[in-house]
């Protein structure tokens, strides 16, 4: 569904991803893992074409998505959770949700009010509330319902479970696992490995933003080595 094949992508003169190449299947849950300052946002941002590679190529449903409009690859079905949320503070709930409706797409599944709501009472509760006045976590869980009702084919979710309460993340980890049963294809960028486990089965490890490991968490646990070169503070 989602190939990277070389990606270079730099901020000016920094040289930020090298040659990095990965690749996420359909209805696949994938963990991106790294330490602070890896690259991981800036593969996202990459996908999203946020920050457009210098050099190699996105592909996305089988077709090249390097260069194209941000807002054109959203269109296609990629849906976004940047790490600093950008909601619109002064908005409620509902009207942040409303702003990220779209219209069904095939293959994909037709998010509601309602399921979106069974699946974060938080929100649900506090759905006439105005995005400033809810939590960091609160946040969080919104920004991904307003980008589930764009009803993606795919989501990147880029570090869910940064700066929220130990309860919410608990609660993050049981929405990610609930996309999953839905078959819906996420990639996920996380330093917390305990998360991680949790709701993938796939890593993707990289550093200094060039591939170091691509394999099963079974896999990975099995060769602590990895861990500790790549991973350990």
């Amino acid at each position: 569904m989602l190939e990277l094949t070389a990606i270079n992508s730099f901020y000016g003169k920094a040289h930020v991803l090298n040659d990095l190449s990965l690749s996420v299947e359909r209805s696949e849950v994938v963990s991106l893992l790294g330490r602070n300052g890896a690259g991981k946002s800036t593969t996202m941002k990459s996908i999203m074409q946020i920050v457009t590679p210098k050099t190699g190529k996105v592909t996305f449903l089988g077709e090249d998505i390097t260069g194209m409009p941000s807002h054109r690859v959203a269109k296609m079905g990629l849906g976004y959770v940047p790490e600093d949320r950008r909601i619109f503070t002064d908005l409620t709930v509902l009207e942040n949700l409303e702003v990220g409706r779209q219209p069904s797409r095939e293959g994909a599944v037709t998010w509601t009010l309602d399921m979106l709501f069974d699946m974060f009472p938080n929100l649900a509760e506090r759905r006439q509330n105005r995005g400033k006045e809810l939590s960091g976590g609160e946040q969080q869980m919104l920004t991904i319902a307003r980008t589930l009702m764009g009803n993606p084919r795919l989501i990147l979710l880029d570090e869910p479970s940064e700066g929220i309460a130990p309860l919410l993340v608990e609660q993050m980890a049981n929405v990610i696992l609930q996309l999953k049963e839905e078959g819906l294809t996420v990639l996920i960028s996380e330093q917390n490995l305990h998360f991680a486990q949790i709701v993938a089965v796939k890593a993707v490890i990289i550093e200094s933003g060039t591939g170091k490991y691509v394999g099963s968490f079974d896999d990975l646990n099995a060769k602590p080595e990895i861990r500790d070169a790549y991973l350990t503070v």
